[in-house]
């Protein structure tokens, strides 16, 4: 395919393979084995010699157009397509490190990552410490001789801070040590981690890639000696592989990435923009803003604003639960990156099981509620959160 094709061509055609009936849209190939002319091909296959495909769980046509073309997006030489953003993550992390080694994770994480590095991880023996991330002189202090793996997210989850890639990579270089980035906040539309430094890049495919709340799924991506040195038996003997049909619905929602999330941020652009300026409205954080508080490195890497907003409303917990419950349109759910505008309470539920201290120090209080902007028209969502807010007591 051309490497000159820009994102919107890439991600129609990027990765395509056709079978000699010459479908217009990409086949599912639902078979867990292959075959193979002879036992002596087979041997080669396994061997390494041939090239060819061996069983589904280590992939399939299907998934192969799904990391190809994930792979013309990002940048990237190689991709691992795995059945949850969650299998990404826990897979990206751990297939490179063991007992002894050290990982400096932003403390600012979705949960379940978040529980991965600091509850998981230990159990085997691999040492962690939470920064805030927003600060480099945080990850600079947290180094050891041990440390092999940084790990962020940015914008983080639920209250959008964003943290120098570049300046993590930086001293991740330094040490020899890897970064891994968790980028959906941002999309691949726009913020592109590896040509900031950063070594290895997961995302939840659950969220903008599908998009539609179809199915779940992830993918790792990164240079092909990391992937093969690192992630390849990890990923061949312990299973997180996608479904070839799951592949092909992410395929499909490629197609339409580009126009929704722009769609998406244009519509959370705009909803910020009127809550800041409501008095029932505490604080609103949101990349596009001149007002956020990371503004500077927003400009610096990344290519727009984001489809998320944060909200902090000033009647706390009473007010959060209010709003969610008067609105029509926008639906409480804890996913993101939808087609329909979601909200969710993260204190009661993506980051329940953070302790007190530990959401304050996030900025997470009972009155922060996170928006997913949908597709939906711009005025009818506002429109929304203002008959919303009319139910909200001051």
């Amino acid at each position: 395919m051309s490497k000159t094709w820009r994102p919107a061509t890439q991600l129609v055609h990027d990765g395509s393979l056709r079978s000699q009936y010459g479908e217009t849209s990409e086949a599912i190939y639902l078979t867990q084995g292959f075959v193979y002319e002879s036992a002596e091909a087979a041997e080669a296959r396994f061997k390494g010699e041939t090239e060819g495909y061996i069983y589904a769980r280590y992939g399939s046509p299907t998934n192969d157009m799904f990391e190809k073309r994930m792979c013309a997006l990002e940048g990237a030489e190689e991709a691992r397509a795995t059945a949850s953003g969650m299998a990404a993550v826990t897979a990206a992390i751990l297939c490179q490190v063991k007992a002894g080694d050290h990982i400096v994770a932003a403390r600012a994480l979705f949960g379940s990552c978040r529980w991965v590095v600091e509850t998981l991880a230990p159990k085997y023996g691999i040492e962690c410490t939470l920064v805030d991330g927003r600060y480099l002189e945080n990850w600079e202090k947290a180094i050891r001789p041990n440390t092999k793996v940084f790990f962020l997210e940015s914008p983080t989850n639920p209250t959008l801070e964003v943290i120098d890639i570049a300046g993590v990579a930086k001293l991740a270089n330094q040490i020899g040590a890897k970064v891994v980035v968790d980028n959906v906040f941002a999309t691949p539309i726009f913020q592109k981690p590896l040509e900031l430094g950063a070594h290895i890049v997961v995302y939840s495919a659950t969220k903008h890639i599908d998009g539609q709340g179809r199915s779940l799924g992830g993918v790792i991506l990164s240079d092909r000696e990391w992937v093969n040195e690192n992630l390849q038996d990890y990923y061949r003997h312990t299973g997180p592989a996608m479904s070839p049909f799951t592949a092909w619905t992410l395929l499909k929602g490629l197609e339409t990435l580009p126009l929704r999330v722009k769609q998406q941020t244009e519509n959370a652009s705009k909803i910020a923009d009127y809550l800041a300026d409501q008095p029932k409205v505490a604080k609103v954080i949101y990349p596009g803003r001149k007002d956020h508080p990371q503004a500077d490195i927003v400009a610096k890497q990344m290519k727009g604003g984001s489809t998320l907003v944060a909200i902090e409303l000033k009647g706390g917990k009473e007010a959060a639960f209010a709003l969610q419950n008067a609105l029509k349109i926008v639906k409480i759910s804890n996913n993101l990156g939808d087609a329909k505008s979601l909200i969710t309470h993260p204190a009661t539920t993506t980051h329940k099981n953070l302790s007190d201290e530990a959401r304050a120090e996030l900025g997470i209080s009972g009155g922060t509620v996170r928006l997913s902007a949908g597709i939906e028209d711009t005025d009818d969502l506002i429109e929304d959160f203002a008959q919303a807010l009319a139910k909200v007591k001051a």
